[in-house]
């Protein structure tokens, strides 16, 4: 079994979702939004690199 087999193995099945209310969201979509909502977090909060001082 080859590393792109194993990683689509199973997505041939239906999705699994939340729902809340009138609201309807995929797993799937949950998790990458988690994701990118975190990379954010981290892009603001981690500070910039600063120059190093040339003498």
């Amino acid at each position: 079994m080859t590393a792109t087999t194993a990683l689509s193995a199973g997505l041939d099945g239906p999705a699994h979702f939340l729902t809340w209310g009138p609201i309807q969201i995929s797993v799937a979509n949950l998790v990458t939004i988690g994701v990118i909502v975190a990379l954010f977090v981290l892009a603001v909060v981690l500070p910039f690199p600063k120059p190093r001082d040339r003498r």
